[in-house]
């Protein structure tokens, strides 16, 4: 390598740590991500029980 070694190799060493770090922070995203959106699903499906619950609740008391 003409003793330019120690450079080409740093530098494939820093692209290395680079790539890794942004494949780790991707993936630690996604997984917040797909928790982020079980949690809102689930937030949905209690509006609407809930709002079903009422609904029946004032046709027992209108009866």
């Amino acid at each position: 390598m003409g003793g330019y070694a120690f450079y080409v190799w740093l530098a494939y060493g820093v692209t290395f740590v680079a790539l890794v770090g942004i494949v780790t922070q991707s993936v630690l995203e996604h997984r917040n991500l797909l928790k982020s959106i079980v949690k809102e699903q689930a937030r949905q499906e209690r509006i609407k029980k809930s709002k079903t619950k009422s609904k029946q609740t004032l046709i027992d008391v209108s009866e």
